[in-house]
């Protein structure tokens, strides 16, 4: 059974901002069993707890942050990295800025200082999420795929590829994840940036402190004033970069993840799915069933009632931007009396309901706290590809457009085995709740 790790002491680590500039510090201290690696703000008022998973991801550029309301902390990659690379799954790290040091713009300093500071084994269990099914995220000529596999550890293929740059080779590089691999193989790998991408982001006044000497900067013949740890340096350095996103699934991982030109935005999106997968696995374990919110849960969020509630369950909310429902279609269903006798098909105007009672839950938290109830304004695009029959499970998802202070809009999906049944631009008018 693999135990649970914290640090046995305190560590320290000082330096600037790999994009701010800014000279900040941070303290890691140990943790109790399942705390997780949680970032503590110490310069403001009140110190704000912010943990390192995904729902505290923060959309930004090239880098990884966390918030919890307006405050955030910056570019963690490298901290998170090396935590995972030595097993440490409770922490607390204690910043007094708003973007953690960056030395040496690689992973090395974090791990002198967690190393010197020590691990120790905790009286818990190890969290762990294991890869059972294949996942693939891709956007343009860019993926990044997670795959089961025959190993219990982590283990990941990157393949940099920069179309023909004289600079920058194409490189692939495939490790499996452990401290001694990360110290020996990936620790001292340090960011880097082509000379035009350089250009561009001091022009927008982010690393203007920083020099070719102290990241790697490349032009047509390669680093500018400084030379290569590995001739292979810029593809391990990827891989830092993909485990610190890893990391924010806030479980060890055990599989296989390949990935090809893949960079923070690919990699955060394949991590949001591991999540919710993780978390249904476990609310199954738990519970016995995968609902975010069952029918009694739904019941109380949505006014309709039998027979005309036709949404089962909810398996995945993400914040007020997405959502997944299911509805099992019974032949038990009141509307197979007549629609239509010996040849039995949900009627699409019904399919579009339960497309809009779904988005109805996504909007709902929200609406909630404001007193509004969406009432359907609109329908758009709507298209009935294929017919739903008895013993069919609807997949509902639904994806906000715009939400305004008096309407909302989505786009609507039903899907049954993978194929599209019926699909639209739902939009919809706010009102008081008490006015309906």
């Amino acid at each position: 059974m693999k135990l649970q790790k914290t640090i046995k002491g305190e560590g320290r680590i000082a330096g600037k901002g790999l994009f701010g500039g800014k000279e900040a510090r941070a303290v890691f201290r140990p943790a109790p069993v399942n705390s997780g690696l949680v970032f503590v703000r110490t310069d403001i008022t009140e110190p704000v707890r912010i943990s390192a998973l995904v729902p505290s991801l923060a959309e930004r550029s090239r880098r990884t942050t966390i918030k919890k309301g307006p405050v955030s902390v910056e570019t963690i990659e490298h901290c998170l990295a090396t935590a995972t690379g030595l097993g440490i799954d409770n922490m607390i790290i204690e910043v007094d800025g708003s973007e953690l040091p960056s030395p040496d713009c690689s992973c090395a300093e974090y791990l002198k200082v967690l190393k010197r500071a020590g691990l120790v084994e905790q009286d818990e269990k190890r969290k762990e999420f294991v890869i059972s099914e294949p996942v693939s995220i891709t956007s343009g000529d860019a993926s990044i795929y997670a795959l089961p596999y025959g190993d219990d550890g982590l283990n990941v293929t990157y393949d940099l590829d920069y179309g023909g740059h004289t600079g920058i080779n194409r490189q692939i590089f495939s490790c499996r994840v452990t401290p001694e691999g990360f110290e020996r193989n990936l620790a001292p790998a340090r960011t880097f940036l082509l000379e035009v991408e350089a250009k561009q982001f001091q022009a927008r006044g982010m690393g203007t402190h920083l020099s070719p000497r102290d990241i790697l900067v490349i032009d047509s013949d390669g680093p500018i004033k400084n030379s290569f740890r590995f001739p292979d340096e810029c593809v391990r350095h990827k891989i830092v970069d993909l485990i610190g996103d890893l990391a924010l699934l806030g479980r060890a991982v055990a599989g296989r993840i390949v990935a090809y030109k893949s960079g923070h935005s690919l990699n955060q999106q394949l991590v949001r799915r591991l999540y919710e997968l993780a978390e249904r696995q476990e609310r199954m374990q738990r519970l016995g069933t995968d609902a975010l919110l069952d029918i009694r849960q739904i019941a109380k969020i949505l006014p309709h009632r039998y027979p005309f509630l036709l949404v089962d369950k909810v398996v995945e909310v993400e914040g007020d931007t997405r959502i997944k429902g299911i509805k099992n279609v019974s032949f038990n269903e009141q509307f197979f009396q007549g629609h239509f006798p010996g040849t039995p098909i949900m009627p699409g105007v019904l399919v579009v309901e339960a497309m809009a009672q779904v988005s109805g839950l996504l909007f709902a938290q929200k609406l909630e706290h404001a007193g509004k109830l969406a009432v359907l304004l609109s329908m758009d695009d709507v298209k009935l590809r294929k017919a739903v029959v008895p013993g069919d499970q609807l997949v509902l998802t639904a994806e906000t457009v715009r939400m305004r202070k008096r309407t909302a809009q989505c786009r609507c999906r039903a899907m049954v085995g993978g194929a599209v049944v019926a699909e639209a631009q739902i939009k919809f008018m706010l009102v008081d709740d008490e006015k309906v």
